[in-house]
């Protein structure tokens, strides 16, 4: 009855409120084990390359759910889904802090994706279904940033609670916020569309194939793919940056260099009205170019002040970059488009996976300014493929 009543009153500010945040809470799960790497290695004597997987196995999991989750929402519910993973996430957050094994918590760390993967493919398609057209783009452009600042807030927050506690302390806070999510989600949003109890959830799965006969939207997942990829790497790699010579800095400070990437954060709503001035394409471009420049600059840089400065910048490119690339691929993906994003929601996080391997590989065997430089280079490839992309109105085409 309460959810009946809140729909009709159409608070659509609350409702993207709460989508914003939840879409924060659940994806800081995916970093908060950044900061915890070294203190993995030291505690479960293992490489810190072994470490990193905690990260890696969570986007693995993460990306496998979104190929099924979208699907399986429209049959059981949007609204639904998103409680129940709520509720798993609680859980398995409770079980990672109760657990003395590493080889636990990189299983239950790959359960906790695959059960974070329960909202960002199907909190976009309920925006789509709940709200007016005229507020769509700007509660799908706050989701975005709810996904954005989670990579700057889940670094803050672990790095934080572990320094004052212990690490399990981490999980066990999580796993409260999002019983208190679910709460607040069951309560306050309104259901979505009638569901359809005898829809087949493989069914989307028919137009997968439409999707990669694009080379407009496959030049764009190549963009999704080294874009998160980019930024978790960044943050892993300059976090053994300023620990060794000559920084040297604790735990205490490393956690304030963190913090400014929120102000990075801050473009992200000017994504759309940029690309209105311009074009998606254009502001998509120039953000890459803008991260490529931060990234490769910060390995030569020895001064605290520039390298904040510099990370900050990189920040903002990534922060513009997302919502664009969103922006494009709905244009790319015509009547298709639900699959479209959801292909991208998988491969935007599937690079993740690839994030704290790549870095800390670049980093046993080259130095850190090459490490920088490499890493540049690698979103390099995601610029290339932005200039490759051509007509972005042309959509694929759905096939019935």
């Amino acid at each position: 009855m309460i959810a009946i009543d809140f729909e009709k009153q159409h608070n659509y500010n609350l409702m993207t409120l709460i989508l914003c945040w939840t879409g924060m809470v659940v994806m800081s799960s995916l970093y908060v084990s950044i900061p915890l790497i070294t203190m993995f290695s030291d505690n479960f004597h293992v490489s810190l390359s072994q470490a990193a997987t905690t990260s890696s196995i969570f986007s693995i999991g993460f990306a496998s759910g979104c190929f099924i989750y979208g699907a399986i929402s429209e049959k059981y519910g949007r609204k639904n889904i998103i409680c129940i993973g709520l509720i798993s996430l609680s859980v398995i957050s409770l079980l990672l802090g109760m657990v003395h094994s590493f080889s636990y918590i990189v299983v239950l760390r790959g359960l906790q994706g695959l059960a974070a993967a329960t909202f960002s493919p199907v909190a976009l398609a309920y925006t789509l279904e709940v709200f007016p057209n005229e507020r769509k783009v700007g509660a799908v452009g706050f989701i975005s940033t709810g996904f954005l600042v989670a990579g700057i807030v889940g670094q803050v927050f672990s790095a934080y609670v572990s320094q004052q506690f212990h690490w399990q302390f981490v999980f066990y806070s999580l796993s409260a916020v999002y019983i208190l999510t679910a709460s607040i989600v069951f309560w306050l949003l309104p259901t979505s569309i009638s569901h359809n109890q005898k829809k087949n959830i493989w069914e989307p799965m028919k137009q997968l194939g439409t999707v990669f006969t694009n080379k407009n939207l496959i030049f764009s997942y190549v963009i999704a793919f080294v874009l998160l990829m980019s930024f978790v790497s960044m943050y892993t790699t300059l976090g053994q940056y300023l620990t060794n010579l000559p920084f040297q800095m604790n735990n205490h400070e490393l956690l304030y260099i963190r913090s400014f990437g929120v102000l990075g954060m801050i473009l992200s709503p000017l994504a759309g009205k940029l690309a209105k001035r311009f074009s998606v394409l254009f502001v998509l471009r120039w953000a890459l170019l803008l991260s490529i420049f931060a990234l490769a600059s910060m390995g030569f840089l020895t001064n605290i002040f520039f390298l904040t400065v510099m990370s900050i910048v990189f920040v903002s490119g990534i922060a513009l970059s997302v919502p664009s690339l969103v922006s494009l691929i709905g244009q790319l993906g015509g009547k298709a488009r639900s699959i479209a994003i959801s292909m991208y929601t998988v491969i935007l996080f599937a690079g993740t996976s690839f994030g704290p391997i790549i870095s800390f590989t670049f980093m046993k065997a080259f130095s850190f300014t090459t490490t920088f430089i490499l890493l540049a280079a690698i979103l390099g490839l995601g610029l290339l493929a932005a200039c490759l992309v051509k007509h972005e109105n042309s959509p694929i085409v759905e096939v019935k």
